[in-house]
């Protein structure tokens, strides 16, 4: 008997799922191989690969400047959107000779996209209050360049039921980490931070997530113009500065801060302009080194976190233990002063839970891909604001390799 792709895809409830993260720190791609088997808290998650590949200095550039309407074209977003799903295309190839894994044994694939643009809040358009996000990376193509199906484009679904369509990674977080008897806090520093509140033995509904403001990004972008450096290697320039504190209360007084959950952000809030903004306040200061500025961009992100736990969190939730991912968590230096910041309450590394903290990420969307084959809904509405469940991703399918 022939069984067709989607058949063969949905006849069981354990597979081998490829996951893809590029975040908006736009460093570059991270993959990870795993066996999946079962749905929800129940499921079974074991890692057999995980590798990270830094974006090509001109495709990063490029992206960069498609993230901001002021330097974007509809040329360059339609050819990026190919020419990523080729690159996705050859990450997940190059995961594969380098583990040793065939690829005719990874079942599904799960890619989230480069997000290019994020509206979670309506704004006009054409005479009607619309929400929208945009992920390039085409699942299609990425499916018919491996030969293998492709669930992708995971915001939309909870956003057409009134969500933000951010963080999606809460789901991941609460069948993974949630714990019979700690309060937990789920930390990831990506680009952008975002937290997850886990209560012990919790439900679903129970859950609440959202972004707390810049983590990475506004690092690297002064990393960038002050040390010639993609990033500040363990905070070294940041940890030999002096934060000045006038400019860090300056940023903390931006709207967004003090704005209730659900919500969500981005690069569109985060771009070069609020890195101009930045560094025209730093020139009015008495120091304005390149370790004082790195220092200030530090400590705008460990503060911004600080207050969200303080505004958003702690006055409900008596928290154990603070678990922390993302390319953050190799800072050594922010890791010291958000430690500083929020004690006595413990912040580790999630390694320490057996989830290599680089990977996180990248192994939600395995999950998610996973959970949409089986038709689970994964977006949590108490993290989004949607109006109920919704089933998120888009599957693309393709000739299926013979096993």
């Amino acid at each position: 008997m022939t069984f067709s792709p989607l058949q063969r895809l949905t006849a069981t409830d354990s597979r081998r799922v490829a996951g893809i993260m590029s975040g908006t720190s736009l460093d570059g791609v991270d993959v990870v191989i795993a066996d999946l088997s079962g749905t929800g808290r129940a499921m079974t998650q074991d890692v057999v690969a995980a590798r990270f590949y830094p974006y090509p200095t001109d495709l990063a550039a490029l992206l960069l400047a498609n993230s901001s309407p002021a330097t974007s074209s509809v040329l360059d977003i339609s050819q990026l959107g190919f020419r990523l799903a080729a690159h996705y295309a050859d990450c997940v190839l190059r995961t594969c000779n380098d583990s040793g894994i065939p690829l005719d044994t990874i079942d599904l694939v799960g890619c989230h996209g480069q997000t290019v643009f994020h509206v979670p809040d309506p704004a006009v358009c054409a005479g009607h209050p619309t929400t929208s996000t945009l992920q390039i990376g085409d699942g299609s193509v990425l499916a018919n360049l491996l030969g293998l199906p492709v669930v992708s484009n995971f915001r939309a679904a909870d956003m057409a039921m009134g969500g933000q369509g951010a963080p999606l990674v809460p789901y991941f977080d609460y069948i993974r980490f949630t714990d019979a008897a700690e309060n937990r806090v789920l930390l990831n520093l990506g680009g952008i931070a975002n937290l997850t509140v886990l209560k012990a033995d919790g439900q679903p509904e129970n859950v609440v997530a959202f972004d707390t403001g810049p983590a990475n990004m506004l690092m690297n972008y002064i990393a960038a113009r002050r040390l010639g450096k993609a990033w500040d290697e363990d905070g070294r320039a940041a940890a030999a500065g002096t934060a000045n504190s006038a400019v860090v209360a300056e940023f903390l007084r931006d709207e967004y801060y003090t704005r209730t959950p659900p919500k969500s952000t981005g690069r569109e809030l985060y771009t070069e302009s609020f890195a101009d903004r930045f560094e025209s306040s730093m020139r009015a200061t008495e120091d304005n080194s390149p370790e004082a500025a790195m220092a200030t961009a530090l400590m705008i992100t460990v503060e911004t976190i600080a207050l969200a736990m303080e505004r958003f969190v702690l006055p409900s939730v008596s928290v154990d233990r603070l678990l922390a991912s993302g390319g953050g968590v190799r800072n050594t230096e922010l890791m010291r002063r958000l430690s500083e910041r929020l004690s006595p309450l413990p912040v580790e590394s999630l390694t320490t839970q057996g989830v290599d903290a680089d990977f996180k990420e990248a192994l939600c969307f395995a999950v998610l891909a996973h959970e949409f084959v089986n038709g689970t809904p994964a977006n949590l509405p108490s993290v989004t604001g949607a109006s109920g469940p919704a089933l998120l991703g888009e599957l693309a399918l393709a000739p299926h390799h013979q096993k």
